[in-house]
């Protein structure tokens, strides 16, 4: 019974989620920002400013990424957060908030 709830408090404090009122950015992994960590990657990958890349704007559509940078942006966040993004679900992943709640849950389900 020990072992279990030392378990859980482990991941408790690993894995906890919690919301910031101002941004509403999701955090988790120790209070890492997953919000920052994306929005590095999407700038640095699609060579944009850091303030044009918001949780609605589109890769494709807002900041000019094409099928390879698509793919290329999928390998980084999926290298960054140690996750795998199955081919069906990186499609559905175009804006910088859809990748935020696909991590968030990748993260928890681990």
């Amino acid at each position: 019974m020990l072992s279990v709830a030392a378990h859980d408090i482990y991941h408790y404090r690993y894995r906890q989620l919690t919301l910031s009122n101002n941004r509403k950015e999701i955090k988790c992994m120790g209070g890492i920002d997953i919000f920052d960590r994306v929005q590095d990657i999407v700038a640095q990958q699609l060579g944009v400013d850091k303030n044009q890349v918001t949780k609605e704007a589109n890769f494709a559509d807002d900041l000019g990424a094409d099928s390879l940078d698509t793919v290329e942006l999928v390998m980084a966040i999926e290298e960054e957060f140690s996750i795998e993004i199955p081919d069906e679900d990186a499609e559905k992943i175009a804006t910088l908030g859809q990748a935020i709640e696909f991590i968030q849950k990748a993260v928890v389900d681990k």
